[in-house]
């Protein structure tokens, strides 16, 4: 879904949600980023204009249908920016463009994810019972009290969050050289999921240059410091976007 697409654009940011999240969490970003930069940002099945879609719950496939319905936009330089589990497919999808010997992201943004190679501590969520999921989806503060407060939003939101936390739950990762790209780590201060240490680990991902940010907000600041986010976002993408052919 491309916001406010741009008259001559130079560069794409392709954008991934988070799980259970949807295209328009990104539907102001243009406003904050360079009019050269257009915002593409990526609905994946079971939300949105493809609510009808069966959710998919395995990331690898998530990435290999992405692939083919994105490189059309893939005409111009381009980024990518996820979050959460938006990261690891912004990274995957990198990745998989490199083996299809396809031209990858001119710069590669992740937020709010512990780097892949990590192994997680047991906290998977996905295949709990109900209460106990549901317990979970709030301790994230990811969803809005007004969905989870609405029964027949929550059974049509439910099915979704279980697929995306099951695709991210279950993946796993496989060394690979690293890019290329200049990465960019974004982190949030009081993200009680994902420390500091964890975002630093994504230096192994790329011969190039590494920068981490952190930001006021916890595991969603991307919400809460979009301003800053996107002021951050703003400086790489100008630079990117005046380089770009």
């Amino acid at each position: 879904m491309r916001y406010k697409a741009a008259a001559t654009p130079r560069l794409r940011l392709f954008c991934f949600p988070y799980a259970g999240g949807a295209a328009h969490i990104f539907r102001q970003w243009p406003q904050g980023l360079p009019p050269s930069v257009e915002v593409c940002a990526v609905q994946p099945p079971g939300r949105g204009g493809r609510l009808r879609e069966r959710p998919i719950t395995s990331l690898r496939q998530l990435v290999a249908e992405a692939a083919p319905a994105l490189r059309p936009y893939m005409d111009l330089p381009f980024a990518f920016f996820g979050h959460s589990m938006g990261a690891v497919v912004a990274f995957e999808l990198a990745h998989h463009l490199r083996g299809a010997r396809a031209d990858g992201p001119a710069q590669l943004f992740v937020s709010g994810c512990r780097a892949p190679q990590l192994a997680r501590e047991g906290d998977f969520t996905y295949n709990l019972p109900e209460p106990e999921f549901l317990a979970e989806i709030r301790r994230l503060k990811g969803t809005p009290p007004e969905v989870l407060e609405h029964p027949e939003l929550l059974e049509l939101v439910l099915p979704l969050l279980r697929a995306d936390f099951t695709a991210i739950h279950t993946y796993e990762y496989s060394e690979v050289p690293p890019l290329t790209c200049p990465l960019t780590v974004f982190g949030g201060v009081e993200d009680e999921d994902v420390g500091v240490e964890s975002l630093k680990a994504w230096r192994a991902h790329t011969t190039a240059a590494f920068t981490l940010r952190m930001l006021p907000g916890d595991h969603f600041f991307l919400h809460g410091s979009q301003p800053l986010l996107l002021e951050a976002l703003n400086r790489d993408l100008r630079r990117l976007a005046d380089t770009s052919p």
